[in-house]
């Protein structure tokens, strides 16, 4: 439900700023207010992600700029993805690999 109302909002507020009655810059801070959540990332879900781009571990490290050892530590639960990482996850999960390459 969230996400249809942030794009709802996102659709009237562009709309607006044709018309002209929103600045540029409101209609990007309302953007990014509608942003959408990035998930918390589990070692399966990254596992799954990984194989479903048919990635080695290390071809995922070299898209995100990472060590092999870090992907090994989130696969294996001894660490989590946070920030870019799990930004990159996020957008390599909804857009596809093509969005990062």
């Amino acid at each position: 439900m969230r996400k249809s109302i942030a794009e709802s909002i996102t659709s009237t507020v562009k709309d607006l700023n044709k018309s002209g009655l929103v600045d540029d810059i409101t209609m990007r801070n309302i953007e990014n207010l509608c942003l959408p959540e990035i998930n918390d990332y589990s070692p399966a879900q990254i596992i799954s992600i990984r194989k479903r781009f048919k990635l080695s571990q290390a071809a995922l490290a070299s898209i995100f700029n990472i060590s092999p050892s870090t992907v090994q530590k989130w696969e294996q639960g001894n660490k989590k993805p946070a920030g870019a990482s799990r930004k990159l996850l996020d957008i390599m999960e909804r857009k596809g690999l093509d969005a990062l390459i």
